[in-house]
């Protein structure tokens, strides 16, 4: 493997694979309540990522919806995906965090959120876990161009991001940045400007999206006026070795695709098949011969 996924990083720490419990905790975001904007990003739907989530369960139910059919043995993490999953009082996160924790096979606390909503006494909270669990924090951050993140609506700035970077490293909890590929108006200068802007930080996982056009968004508008049109699969396979091949050598790589909710994909045809096109991810590596991290140092000079 040239680079370091998800699967073998689990494998080696708990001598198997972990299952991943998707939670809708009930949050919204601030670019879609008024807080800093309205709508949400271009490319998110009315449920955020978790239209394969029942909206009507509550945390618990969510999480034994999974374990009570699983095995003893089987290990678990709990992902709160859906919207902002720190966007509330810190005794609600707390509630909501210990509604999932409820079965000792759940190993990892994994929280995907915004830059924006990460306080000092957030960072509290989610570092006290780490007693009992791993500890993942996961970053929209998408692209490090300020200009694009006006384009798709992202409602905060680099300098946000920063900050809440300096304060999750200094409660030394693991960092997980997301990158979309292909979102408009970049190409590869903007992919190459990101991975530069991302090597200034301790990052311990990334997620490299493959844009999707989402029936019902923004996004969605903007390609059928012919306003959007999204990358080639060669473009995207190109991008993706392209990030695989600057970001440090030492980060997990926890995905390379995204995945559009089953009827809701108007483009591009080639995002379909997710495993078909890690697999020419993997052959583009192997041709131009690519390993994790081998032009990081471009950046450190």
């Amino acid at each position: 493997m040239r680079y370091n996924n998800l699967s073998s990083y689990f494998r080696e720490k708990y001598g198997k694979r972990l299952k991943k419990i998707c939670i809708d905790g009930g949050f919204t975001c601030p670019n879609r309540d008024g807080k800093c904007g309205t709508g949400g990003c271009i490319f998110c739907g009315e449920r955020g990522a978790g239209e394969h989530i029942d909206p009507k369960a509550s945390i618990r139910e969510q999480v034994l919806s999974v374990l009570d059919g699983a095995k003893d043995d089987e290990l678990f993490i709990a992902y709160f995906q859906n919207f902002t999953n720190t966007y509330a009082p810190v005794e609600v996160l707390r509630e909501r965090y210990g509604a999932a924790l409820i079965d000792k096979r759940i190993k990892i606390l994994d929280i995907g959120t915004r830059p924006d909503c990460i306080t000092e006494e957030i960072c509290e909270l989610i570092a006290s876990y780490k007693s009992t669990h791993d500890v993942i924090v996961e970053l929209g951050l998408q692209t490090a161009s300020d200009e694009t993140a006006k384009i798709i609506n992202r409602g905060y700035t680099s300098e946000c991001f920063e900050q809440a970077m300096r304060l999750l490293k200094k409660h030394e909890i693991d960092i997980c940045v997301h990158l979309i590929i292909g979102l408009p108006g970049e190409g590869d200068a903007q992919v190459a400007k990101s991975c530069e802007y991302l090597s200034r930080f301790d990052i311990a996982g990334y997620k490299i999206h493959s844009i999707y056009v989402m029936r019902g968004t923004r996004l969605a508008e903007m390609y059928e006026r012919g306003e959007y049109s999204p990358p080639t699969e060669d473009e995207y396979v190109r991008r993706a070795a392209y990030i695989i091949s600057h970001i440090s050598p030492d980060a997990i790589v926890h995905r390379l695709t995204g995945d559009c909710p089953d009827g809701l994909m108007l483009a591009p045809d080639w995002n379909s098949d997710k495993h078909a096109l890690i697999a020419k991810i993997n052959t583009y590596l192997e041709e131009n011969n690519l390993t994790q991290g081998c032009y990081f140092d471009v950046f450190c000079k």
